[in-house]
């Protein structure tokens, strides 16, 4: 059986347009929308949306039969109400007179939809998938609760790359601000903190993958991560290490590394978790782990825990013999949504990690 693969990316854009009023009349659609669960827009004619951002708000919101009250609602155009210059880099929405200049890149076979908010223009499009680049050989990455997010070891260099070194005191900051503000009663503002930590959480996570893909480019080599999606639920630890476990965003980090490593071709696979911390990297024999220590002695190798680890999964053999693409395709699942926001996750260098 042949698949189609393709990825769906996000273009974030300024509209440096006022559309306050538009998004007022959004916002009355969709309440509209939620009261009485029509999807036609001649039972909205007399709100004065245009019809075509009409139709989209009342297909979002009549259907969602969960949703109590309408909080932000954005314009969405859909594709039919969207036209595309590609040579001149130019979109123009005529429900809107709206007409924006893109910079991102010009290779997709079609925009699917905008949505417009306050100050951006949110461009989602289809691309295709580029092909499985050949490699030689692995990266291994290694993620942590303490210490360094992640750790990338390099078996064909023997160099190690450490990351992300704040986060664990992000979270400890934000867990005492909140605890304290909670004692406090100030609840509005503890749902403010967290949000301010999950904008660092997300902005410190596409450093990290921006370097781990880089550096995965730079050396023609793929990458391998941890199958730890079921270690939330069998790993026995202390309370801190699972609160440390659980409040960092490690999906989020591999869900970035996923689709940065798949716009360039870049392999990525699985391997199993047990024992990369544990056996020593150079001979294979169980070692001793101390903290962030590692001995082995049966060879007397030396090394950090963290790094021994790294190329320890750089090594090993990826789980079912599958990469994360094939993977995909074999469950039937072949789009990949992602945000890559312009001039920022898809250019920026990382820094301060």
């Amino acid at each position: 059986m042949n698949f189609v693969i393709y990825m769906i990316l996000t273009f974030k854009v300024k509209h440096n347009r006022d559309f306050s009023h538009e998004l007022q009349l959004a916002h009355k659609v969709a309440e509209f929308a939620l009261r009485t669960g029509s999807r036609s827009s001649k039972d909205v004619k007399h709100i004065g949306l245009k019809s075509v951002i009409a139709n989209m708000i009342l297909k979002k919101y009549s259907r969602d039969k969960k949703l109590k009250c309408v909080h932000r609602v954005v314009l969405a155009i859909p594709n039919q109400g969207i036209h595309v210059d590609k040579q001149n880099k130019n979109i123009n929405i005529p429900s809107l007179k709206l007409n924006l200049d893109y910079r991102f890149r010009n290779d997709f076979k079609k925009i699917n939809q905008i949505e417009i908010n306050k100050d951006y223009a949110f461009i989602s499009v289809t691309i295709d998938e580029p092909s499985t680049r050949k490699v030689d050989g692995y990266i291994g990455i290694d993620r942590n609760t303490t210490g360094h997010v992640a750790v990338v070891g390099n078996p064909n260099t023997g160099k190690v790359l450490k990351l992300g070194k704040k986060a664990e005191y992000i979270h400890r900051k934000y867990k005492n601000i909140r605890r304290d503000l909670q004692k406090k009663g100030k609840y509005g503002l503890v749902k403010k903190i967290k949000h301010r930590e999950s904008n660092i959480v997300r902005d410190l996570n596409h450093k990290i993958s921006r370097k781990v893909v880089d550096t995965a480019d730079k050396n023609n080599t793929g990458i391998k991560l941890e199958d730890i999606k079921q270690i939330r639920r069998h790993v026995k630890s202390r309370k801190g290490f699972r609160y440390s476990l659980n409040s960092w965003s490690y999906y989020q980090l591999e869900q970035m590394i996923l689709y940065k490593a798949k716009l360039l071709g870049i392999p990525v696979a699985y391997v199993e978790p047990a024992y990369t911390s544990q056996n020593c990297s150079r001979c294979g024999h169980l070692g001793n782990r101390d903290g962030k220590s590692f001995k082995c002695p049966s060879c007397g190798h030396v090394d950090h825990a963290d790094s021994n680890a790294s190329f320890n999964i750089a090594k090993r053999q990826p789980k079912d013999d599958r990469l994360c693409v094939d993977r995909d395709a074999y469950k039937g699942s072949t789009d990949t949504p992602q945000t890559a926001m312009m001039g920022t996750t898809l250019t920026v260098e990382p820094h301060g990690l």
